[in-house]
């Protein structure tokens, strides 16, 4: 029986896994904004806006595509993470 994973387990992960490489993964949100992004990771010399999504069928709002292309736009580092991989690679690029 293959078990579905949800957006939390995912969030507990990448939270789990930056910690034990020595970063911060604060959880976020601004009153009254939607699309906001789930986390900000904080690596050394680095800073990652992150939006943590299940692996199978999470999609992004038009309101979190909007946020995404905007901070992009200003230079940011924008990641969204779904599976295991999605945070290894946001780890190796740190």
């Amino acid at each position: 029986m293959k078990v579905k994973r949800l957006e939390n387990s995912v969030e507990e992960e990448l939270l789990r896994r930056v910690r034990a490489a020595g970063g911060r993964c604060e959880k976020v949100g601004l009153q009254g904004r939607r699309g906001y992004f789930d986390r900000i990771v904080v690596l050394p010399g680095r800073v990652i806006f992150v939006e943590c999504k299940r692996p199978q069928g999470g999609v992004l709002s038009p309101h979190q595509i909007q946020l995404h292309e905007q901070y992009r736009a200003l230079g940011a580092v924008v990641a969204i993470v779904k599976t295991s991989a999605d945070i290894d690679a946001l780890l190796a690029n740190s």
